[in-house]
C-alpha cells in the first residue's frame, strides 16, 4: 500500500504500560511521540495552545523516529534531544534506547505514528538520520526560543526561524527533516525550523496514530511565564525593528 492511500486513523491504547506499549508499536521509520513533566515539556505545550483554536495546551513537547532492534536485542531511536548524565551532556543528534522511553513519571504521554513508509523510505530516512549523529547535529534551544516566539506570531512560521544556526535543529525539526528528505512535508508553510511536535501530531500527510491513554487524564498544572534570555530577548528586538523597517512588496 503506498502511503498516500492510507487514511489517517487515530487508535487509542489502554492498559498498558510504556514499556509494552512501545515493544508493541515501534517499527522503523515509525515517529514517537512523547509529553511529561518537566519545565521544558510544560513550557513547550503550553505554547502550543496557539495552534489551537480553542487554546488547549499541545499534547507533545518531544519527538523523535524509531529505529529498530540492534543485535543487542534492544529497540533503539534516533533523536536530537538534550541528555543530562553524571559528568556528562550529550546534546543533540544521538541514538538512545528505547528503555529511555520505560519511565512513565517522566514520560506521562506517547504516541506512534506510522506512515507505511516502504522498505527503500525507511532506509533512506535512518541513513540520513545516522548521517546528522555521525556530523554532530547541535541540539538548538536557541532555535527552539525562535520557534515559541513565533508560535505567538503565526504570521512567523513560515520564515525562517529568527534564531537559526547552522548544523542544528531541535526533535521536531529534526523529524521534519527527516521527512522532507524523504518527500513528505508534515507541516506545509511551516518553516522547518518552526515545526513543533504537535503539528507532527496533526500532520494531514496519511498515517496511523498509536496513542496510549492512561487511566486517568492528566491534569496540566499552570506554567510560569517563559522568560528568555536578556540576548535573546535583544535579538528579537531588533528583528523585529528591522522587519517593520522593510518596505511592503
Amino acid at each position: 500500500m503506498e502511503p498516500d492511500s492510507i487514511p489517517i486513523q487515530t487508535l487509542h491504547v489502554t492498559g498498558l504500560t510504556n514499556r509494552e506499549f512501545l515493544e508493541l508499536y515501534s517499527r522503523p521509520g515509525r515517529v514517537g511521540l512523547s509529553g511529561g513533566r518537566t519545565w521544558i515539556d510544560k513550557a513547550i505545550c503550553r505554547a502550543e495552545r496557539h495552534l489551537d483554536e480553542q487554546k488547549a495546551w499541545g499534547s507533545w513537547s518531544h519527538a523523535f523516529v524509531f529505529q529498530g532492534q540492534r543485535l543487542d536485542g534492544h529497540h533503539w531511536v534516533i533523536e536530537s534531544d538534550l541528555q543530562v548524565h553524571r559528568k556528562h551532556i550529550h546534546l543533540g543528534a544521538q541514538e538512545n534506547r528505547i528503555s529511555k522511553y520505560y519511565d512513565e513519571a517522566l514520560y506521562t504521554t506517547l504516541a506512534v505514528l506510522d506512515f507505511n513508509l516502504s522498505e527503500a523510505q525507511t532506509t533512506f530516512l535512518l541513513r540520513e538520520a545516522l548521517e546528522l549523529v555521525a556530523n554532530r547535529a547541535r541540539y538548538s534551544l536557541r532555535e527552539l526560543l525562535g520557534t515559541l516566539v513565533a508560535l505567538r506570531r503565526p504570521e512567523l512560521r513560515a520564515r525562517q526561524n529568527l534564531l537559526a544556526r547552522e548544523s542544528s535543529m531541535y526533535c521536531s525539526a529534526f523529524v521534519q527533516h527527516l521527512f522532507r528528505r524523504v518527500g513528505f512535508d508534515l507541516a506545509p508553510g511551516v518553516d522547518m525550523k518552526n515545526t513543533t511536535p504537535e503539528d507532527i501530531a496533526r500532520t494531514a500527510v496519511p498515517h496511523m496514530t498509536f496513542w496510549l491513554d492512561r487511566a486517568a487524564p492528566q491534569t496540566k498544572e499552570p506554567a510560569q511565564k517563559l522568560h528568555l534570555p536578556r540576548r535573546v530577548r535583544a535579538r528579537v528586538r531588533r528583528w523585529r525593528r528591522l522587519h517593520r523597517a522593510r518596505p511592503s512588496k
